[in-house]
């Protein structure tokens, strides 16, 4: 058959990775059976070939290699060869990556691995060029190499097999605990190694290329909250050259993947749904440290992008953009000088030009320029004598100039699948950056696209959460990431919109996922379901792109132990962080979001002390009956954990009676009365207030405390007497506020 007319098994899949291949002259086959028994029934190695459909490299060797008759010809005479999309089973990739990195100390995609009848690997690297070039194999001399090798020194092949399937077990599981309740100060050695890898100039951590990193990000997000400048620097530093480099869109806004150059300047052009929607919030809770730098600017043009380019008309959130157009990367995005001549016309075409770095060389391949801010707006605004809105506003039309004619470029491919883990994420991120910015539109585009996933990603028969939507079919049986990111997720928007239906779904999945993924043996949650075609069952603890589905899993059972005051999750949280503990110390830099849970946690292996407390009796007055009346709307429970010196964690529990609400740390309006905490015995430190939740009141949309309130921190214990705090707070209702109050709050 003539290549063109060539159909594949790949066409009656749904995923648009695997549809890419669909007319490749090789024999694919889907993961399953199908494939494993033709293995086994002609006697041949598993080529298994692994990738995603916005990754620039598996577009090469597709074109290069899957498209080569000759060597199709090779694969098809020897081998039984599949082809997997990593996004629909990252179970899988993540197992098949962990042997191409034990056996080559390197990995990426393509992920090329070539398995035994029983899936074990026994050969694997990335890409392969289709010819050998400067010392490297070509994939013909490969695949030759191989087959030879199977027909004659098969035991070799088998033996090889082995050890490197134990070598991946060992890998895959060396987070198991020795029982012992990860120590206090990772979160400060943390701090440490990430400042160690921190580039002061640009920001990030480490060389180049350089990723976003989110955890990190988040992690000193916190950090900067509780009042540590230097984590504060990191986090600002980082976030601005990210704002102002080519990793950020300049014209339509939303980051690509990553950058790279140490500068953030020049990116690999896909855009990915999970970089926004762990950027966006970032940007806008941070935008308070950093009031000149734009941060809500980039966390609002962030989302915009998204609801325009990357939301299906459903609601729901689409899975990637590619970064080439016509096998070019980079294309739709970059400008040659005469582009830039021809569509820079006017008096302010100079000042875009410089504004925007496009007043030197070119920057990019094929003298090709990348739009990026040199110096902050603010700063060139400043320079020039202007406000910065009204340098914005004389950028304008150049800015739309360049918009216009991307828009008539051949646009890259939208890999258009649904995918619940990357859709919870943006979920969350939607809802937490429009509870900070006060912007419904985006709360409300969280809970749309919630709905879908509770709606449509949902097994008929059995009732369970699915992981994968395309062509108005789900399918694929969830994993650890699709739960513990939807439990977050819900839980942001119970806490931007103050509607309990959210809370009981977030407890209703949980449930779910226990039931599935527990491990009630080592503690920790298993990636996915059970399967006997897995060689591994294996528990993520190490964040990637993404934040570790373990790391997310203890958030979340510490999140609804405060929502719901249930200790179960309490428990269960201490479990799952404790059976990653040997992770943890050894590698902190891999285990940031278990870190993050274990300081929220607090950092004793011993469950804390309760002590319930009441408040001394008061002075009589004009008001006293108000003063009663705002004592009895809160209740307050007191945990110190055990010690005797030193400084030692506490909770703060405030249980706010239904119909009240009393005021945040940092409240909407300055005549209200923040809720606040004092030392009076001993010295605070590291105190942590949440969010509050928004709601209408009076037709205003302010940010409350209602329901369970945590707080939580560390006292240093006197040297006399038992530490205690003041607590101040203002109870409203709907028609009043009370006089705030103080109260005693004693330690035993």
């Amino acid at each position: 058959m003539e290549a063109g007319n060539i159909v594949n098994r790949l066409a009656r899949e749904s995923s648009p990775y695997l549809l890419l291949h669909a007319h490749n002259p090789v024999d694919w086959y889907p993961w399953g059976e199908e494939a494993f028994a033709r293995a086994r029934s002609l006697d041949r190695p598993i080529f298994l070939s692994i990738g995603y459909s916005t990754c620039y490299w598996c577009h090469v060797m597709e074109r290069e290699c899957f498209s080569n008759p000759e060597i199709a010809r090779q694969l098809n005479e020897g081998f039984i060869s599949i082809k997997l999309d990593r996004e629909e089973r990252p179970d899988l990739d993540e197992i098949y990556m962990a042997a191409t990195q034990l056996m080559t100390r390197s990995g990426g995609w393509p992920n090329s691995v070539f398995l035994t009848h029983e899936l074990k690997p026994f050969f694997a690297g990335t890409y392969f060029p289709p010819r050998d070039t400067m010392g490297r194999p070509g994939f013909p001399r490969v695949l030759a190499a191989l087959r030879e090798t199977w027909a004659l020194r098969r035991g070799e092949i088998l033996s090889q097999a082995e050890a490197v399937a134990e070598a991946m077990r060992e890998h895959l599981e060396a987070a198991s605990s020795d029982g012992d309740f990860p120590e206090p100060g990772l979160g400060d050695g943390l701090l440490a190694a990430l400042a160690q890898r921190f580039d002061p100039r640009f920001g990030g951590f480490g060389r180049a290329p350089k990723f976003p990193s989110p955890s990190n990000l988040s992690f000193l997000l916190g950090r900067a909250q509780a009042g540590d400048g230097q984590a504060r620097e990191m986090l600002v530093v980082t976030l601005d050259h990210m704002a102002r480099g080519g990793m950020n869109d300049q014209l339509a806004g939303g980051f690509h993947r990553y950058s790279t150059d140490e500068a953030w300047l020049v990116p690999h052009f896909e855009k990915m749904l999970y970089d926004n929607a762990a950027l966006a919030p970032l940007y806008a809770e941070a935008a308070p440290f950093a009031p000149g730098l734009g941060f809500e600017r980039v966390a609002r043009g962030t989302l915009e992008f998204v609801l325009r380019e990357m939301r299906s008309p459903d609601g729901a959130f689409l899975s990637a953009i590619d970064a080439e157009t016509d096998g070019h990367e980079g294309a739709y995005y970059t400008w040659t000088k005469e582009d830039l001549e021809a569509l820079l016309q006017g008096p302010d075409a100079d000042l875009f030009a410089a504004v925007h770095g496009l007043d030197g060389r070119p920057n990019f391949e094929q003298d090709r320029y990348v739009l990026s801010l040199p110096a902050p707006l603010a700063d060139a605004a400043a320079e020039r004598g202007l406000a910065e809105e009204g340098l914005i506003a004389r950028l304008a039309e150049g800015r739309e100039a360049l918009l216009r004619a991307r828009h008539e470029r051949p646009r890259p491919l939208v890999d258009d699948k649904v995918l619940t883990d990357w859709n919870a994420l943006m979920i969350g991120g939607m809802a937490r950056t429009g509870a900070v910015l006060r912007e419904p539109r985006y709360v409300d585009a969280a809970a749309a696209a919630a709905r879908f996933l509770l709606d449509r990603l949902v097994d008929e028969g059995a009732g369970g959460l699915l992981h994968v939507h395309r062509g108005g079919v789900s399918r694929i049986g969830a994993f650890l990431d699709d739960y513990a990111f939807l439990i977050a997720g819900l839980s942001s928007l119970h806490a931007a919109t103050g509607d309990d239906a959210w809370l009981r779904e977030a407890v209703r999945i949980q449930a779910e996922q226990d039931r599935r993924l527990l491990d009630t043996r080592g503690g920790g949650y298993f990636a996915a379901g059970e399967d006997l075609r897995l060689l591994f069952r294996a528990k993520p603890a190490f964040d990637g792109a993404v934040a570790s589905g373990n790391g997310v899993a203890a958030r979340n059972l510490l999140d609804l132990h405060r929502r719901t005051g249930e200790v179960t999750y309490l428990e269960r949280a201490r479990e799952v962080i404790s059976a990653f503990a040997p992770g943890m110390k050894a590698a902190p830099l891999g285990h940031v979001t278990l870190i993050d849970a274990l300081e929220r946690l607090g950092a004793s292996p011993v469950p804390p002390v309760v002590t319930r407390v009441s408040s001394p009796p008061e002075t009589a007055g004009p008001t006293e009956d108000l003063e009663d009346e705002a004592r009895d709307v809160v209740s307050v429970e007191a945990q110190l954990a055990p010690g005797t010196e030193g400084w030692r964690d506490f909770t703060l529990d405030l249980t706010v009676k239904a119909g009240w609400h009393i005021q945040p740390h940092e409240p909407s309006a300055s005549t209200l009365v923040p809720t606040v905490i004092q030392a009076v015995l001993g010295r605070l430190r590291g105190v942590r207030y949440p969010e509050g939740e928004l709601a209408n009141e009076g037709g205003e949309r302010l940010r409350v405390y209602r329901g369970r309130v945590r707080v939580t921190g560390a006292i240093e214990a006197p040297a006399a007497g038992a530490p205690s705090l003041e607590l101040t707070y203002q109870p409203c209702d709907d028609s009043r506020c009370l006089p705030s109050v103080t109260r005693l709050v004693r330690f035993a």
